[in-house]
């Protein structure tokens, strides 16, 4: 079983930056793409960035500039570093990551996980 958890959520004034954390544990043999989503108030879940095993990333318009995602592989963790927030990017900050877990020795197989999701507000 696989689970990831998040932390770092909470209360920033518009303008200031908070930094979330997602660690995944579990019998996982390895991690492709991890991620970052958001579903504020009576909106749809949206994209906020991605990263590959590789390092390779993408973000929404919406944030490029003021957001960075990275991830430690070592340690099964993706991070997002969010900077000049604004009150509209009040949200549920949800993770996700494609997880490869061994099912027999020799075959895999790939599970879509998500996190318990964290709560960012922004206001003053």
């Amino acid at each position: 079983q696989v689970q990831l958890v998040e932390s770092g959520g909470g209360l920033v004034q518009p303008g200031g930056s908070l930094r979330l954390s997602c660690a995944a544990s579990g019998s996982i043999f390895s991690i492709n793409t991890m991620g970052w989503y958001r579903q504020a108030p009576g909106k749809q879940r949206e994209l906020v960035a991605t990263i590959t095993r590789g390092g390779s990333t993408n973000y929404s318009d919406s944030v490029k500039g003021r957001f960075a995602i990275s991830r430690d592989n070592a340690k099964d963790t993706v991070y997002l570093q969010m900077d000049s927030l604004k009150p509209e990017e009040t949200a549920v900050y949800y993770c996700s990551a494609l997880v490869v877990v061994a099912i027999t020795p020799k075959s895999y197989r790939t599970l879509e996980v998500w996190g318990q999701g964290s709560l960012v507000t922004v206001s003053s």
